[in-house]
């Protein structure tokens, strides 16, 4: 089955970290972009970070510092390393992979920030 699921979200206190996955499963993982989104509750999808398949590494302004993405193509799994949260990152995270034209999309993950 081709999918993409996340995991690791959860509800973190200020200042806190989680890494959150994503896993796939039904395409080549390795010649894929990756990427992760956010949608904040009444806001639009954001994106935060991307991974392309030669590993370069792409970060959001505000997320510069705070988040690492890697990836395991060995384990088909990309990674979002969120250090420093804030109660601003709470929202749905969502992982994307695209090769070529073709993209897919996970069903999302959870995070909230709070005390």
């Amino acid at each position: 089955e081709v999918q993409l699921v996340e995991s690791g979200g959860g509800l973190v206190q200020p200042g806190g970290s989680l890494r959150l996955s994503c896993a796939a499963s039904g395409f080549t993982f390795s010649m894929s972009d990756l990427t992760w989104a956010r949608q904040a509750p009444g806001k639009g999808l954001e994106w935060v970070s991307g991974i392309d398949n030669d590993d370069r590494t792409y970060y959001a302004d505000s997320m510069k510092g705070r988040f690492t993405i890697s990836r395991d193509n060995a384990k088909n799994t990309v990674y979002l390393q969120m250090n420093i949260l804030k109660p601003e990152d709470t929202a749905v995270y969502y992982c994307k992979a695209a090769v070529r034209r073709w993209s897919l999309w996970g069903q999302g993950t959870q995070v909230t920030v709070s005390s």
